[in-house]
């Protein structure tokens, strides 16, 4: 394995674990508005990513081509983060994570349509045994947990179609920092009139928590952008599952939530097909090849 290729899935894991941090602090922060805790998950980045670009040569510089992809990944990003967040309060942190990491599969459904690519029989196969296992960790039932469950599905449909946009803006050159600045601007936007209409006063803990949350969450974009720059994401992307393993850990050692037997069939499902799916791309690339 060339040192890329190691670096990228390193970065990865790092990201796993920056964003399982990330959804922890969320849930430490206690009992306030959804849209005030979206607010500070995003301030924290879109000031880093605003450091970075008054830095670079380039600076604020943004290609006119960019900018239609870039509202659209910035709206659904913002759907997708808000409805992650309402779940990640009335959900176990593994339940809400795994749920997210729903995001690749939609991502192969949405770039069908947004990027003209043709999906085959395994692609499509991968997609419908996720919803399987997804099923599993949501319980359709009447109880409300099957909807807050449904809320976390959302939230992962919201950022399958951002990460598609994503990739799109990244065939066309956009800057990472560029595509983080204008997501993490515009959802601060969003959310701040709520932000106002709707403020809780904070304890100094839950200043604390809030501002480690966005904090992480910078952490994980820039890990994860750095990820795919050293190598491709069908060679790394299931490392990205690590993040449930460290929710489930950070849930029990200090939460004490102890996910359900039907719940973890889920995750095996679902990381399991994600496996199955790497490996199944790497034989694709090498056949190729040789």
């Amino acid at each position: 394995m060339d040192k890329e290729k190691i670096q990228g899935i390193l970065y990865i894991i790092l990201a796993g674990f920056f964003f399982s941090l990330m959804t922890f602090f969320v849930k430490c922060s206690g009992n306030l508005p959804t849209m005030q805790k979206a607010f500070f998950r995003n301030a924290v980045a879109m000031i880093v990513s605003i450091v970075l670009l008054a830095r670079s040569e380039e600076g604020f510089y943004i290609k006119k081509s960019s900018r239609p992809c870039l509202f659209l990944r910035s709206l659904c990003g913002t759907v997708g983060l808000i409805l992650n967040f309402y779940a990640i309060d009335r959900l176990g942190l593994a339940d809400s994570n795994i749920l997210n990491k729903l995001s690749p599969f939609f991502a192969i459904v949405m770039s069908v349509f947004i990027l003209k690519e043709k999906a085959n029989k395994v692609e499509w196969l991968s997609v419908a045994i996720a919803f399987i296992g997804a099923i599993f960790v949501i319980k359709p039932s009447f109880q409300i947990t099957s909807v807050y469950g449904l809320i976390g599905l959302l939230g992962g449909l919201g950022a399958g179609v951002a990460y598609t946009f994503v990739r799109k803006l990244g065939k066309q050159g956009e800057r990472g920092p560029v595509i983080v600045m204008c997501f993490s601007t515009f959802s601060c936007l969003v959310t701040v009139p709520f932000l106002i209409m709707n403020y809780v006063p904070m304890s100094s803990e839950q200043w604390i928590f809030l501002l480690l949350a966005g904090a992480a969450a910078t952490g994980g974009q820039l890990s994860i952008t750095k990820a795919y720059t050293k190598a491709p994401a069908k060679e790394i992307s299931v490392f990205d599952y690590s993040q449930i393993v460290f929710a489930a850990l950070l849930g029990f050692l200090f939460l004490h939530e102890i996910p359900d037997c039907y719940s973890i069939i889920g995750y095996v499902i679902i990381i399991g097909i994600a496996v199955f799916k790497w490996w199944y791309n790497c034989r694709e690339t090498s056949e190729q090849i040789s």
